[in-house]
């Protein structure tokens, strides 16, 4: 897995740069933040399951280097305690994009792409890539319940460091909300494949909260 990342991060940046050394250590600073002790879901298998997915609706994408490099650092920075992982994220790729041959204006979509995370909300119209970050992101929850149960154990040693009476409490008002959406997905190919399995495996878990 590690190899296979490597080399698509390294063939995506290749297009933006040729200063394999700032190419490699930007690298080296997506190993090291997404393979953090307290990281248990938001890892790198996580960017890893994305970008696979990734693969079989690249030709629904329209901006295909935007989507990618908002996946490689919607979760650079996070933090169970903290409420701006999202914002701080945004921040870290503005940072490093920077650095790169980008286009100013595709930063920007980078970093709304990744703000987009943090309700699960398309704030960005102008095509699909928005609502296919959102449903790659969450295609977790449409999965065979033990994928999905092993996904909520990975969550709540993330949130360990709050005892249960506060994390389900936590945890209950997150799945509602979701429940209460008129969907969870936002494209028609997440809806088909996933919603139906998501709304049964979230009421699985809340009975068990």
């Amino acid at each position: 897995m590690i190899d296979w990342l490597k080399n698509e991060w390294i063939a995506l940046a290749s297009n933006y740069s040729s200063d394999k050394d700032l190419i490699y250590n930007y690298w080296e600073d997506i190993i090291s933040q997404y393979s953090k002790k307290s990281r248990y879901y938001h890892n790198l298998e996580h960017i890893h399951n994305m970008l696979v997915q990734l693969e079989t609706i690249k030709d629904e994408i329209a901006n295909l280097p935007e989507l990618k490099f908002a996946i490689w650092y919607h979760d650079i920075i996070y933090k169970s305690t903290k409420k701006d992982n999202e914002e701080k994220s945004a921040a870290f790729a503005k940072n490093r994009l920077k650095s790169f041959s980008f286009n100013i204006n595709s930063i920007k979509k980078v970093e709304e792409l990744i703000l987009s995370t943090k309700k699960h909300n398309v704030i960005l119209n102008q095509n699909q890539d928005n609502a296919y970050l959102l449903d790659l992101d969450l295609s977790i929850l449409g999965s065979n319940w033990e994928t999905y149960k092993n996904y909520t154990q990975q969550i709540r040693k993330e949130y360990k460091i709050y005892p249960d009476f506060m994390y389900k409490s936590g945890r209950k008002k997150v799945l509602k909300h979701f429940l209460e959406r008129d969907n969870l997905y936002f494209t028609k190919t997440y809806k088909i494949q996933f919603e139906n399995k998501a709304r049964e495996n979230i009421k699985r878990e809340l009975e068990t909260l």
